[in-house]
């Protein structure tokens, strides 16, 4: 699936899973902004916090919220709904994992409570993932990479920590871009500390 669209759909099956009528009263349970919702449904980014968050209040089904296939809350009936709201809750645990989030703030990094992501969004090769959050930007990266690669980076220079992109150059050593504009210099390959590779960019606050 792609994560980038298919906001629209989802924030309307979220809306049906709480059993309300409106967007407003969804933002009010999910504790966001209505511009913000407001961004997410006009854009139609897909909220993967947001169903997440509802899986595990409602134990709507992952898939239907997701995807729109299958049924909302499977298994759950009058009878048995507390049992079955458990074991719903349970199974979407299995798919979720909890990643620290930390934060820059002038030039420092923070811990920043966790972050919970569906295994799904996850790659496979990402072994300790964190988020970095920067500014409105989020990004999913991997802590302790053993060698500094060509890609974006958080790194440490001179102790400051700040988001690059790196590009490894002869002999030693590594050329620093800023993400925005065209100013970089260069320095020794063990003159920066690099900290975390940032594989992909996760989503924007607003």
């Amino acid at each position: 699936m792609d994560f980038s669209t298919g906001g629209k759909a989802a924030i309307e099956r979220l809306v049906a899973a709480y059993g309300y009528t409106t967007r407003q009263a969804l933002c009010d349970r999910l504790g966001v902004s209505k511009s913000t919702m407001a961004t997410r449904y006009m854009r139609d980014i897909f909220p993967a916090d947001w169903i997440i968050q509802c899986v595990l209040e409602t134990g709507a089904s992952l898939e239907w919220l997701s995807y729109g296939t299958g049924e909302a809350f499977t298994g759950i009936n009058s009878g048995n709904s507390i049992a079955n709201l458990k074991s719903a809750n349970e199974n979407a645990l299995n798919d979720v994992i909890t990643v620290q989030k930390k934060k820059i703030v002038d030039g420092n990094l923070y811990s920043a409570n966790f972050f919970m992501l569906d295994k799904a969004m996850l790659p496979s090769h990402i072994i300790k993932p964190i988020i970095v959050v920067d500014d409105t930007a989020q990004y999913v990266a991997e802590e302790n990479t053993d060698e500094i690669s060509d890609g974006i980076w958080l790194v440490e220079i001179e102790g400051k920590v700040s988001i690059k992109q790196l590009t490894r150059i002869p002999v030693g050593r590594v050329r620093v871009n800023p993400l925005e504009g065209t100013h970089y210099f260069e320095c020794g390959i063990n003159e920066l500390k690099a900290i975390a590779k940032c594989h992909y960019y996760l989503m924007v606050n607003v």
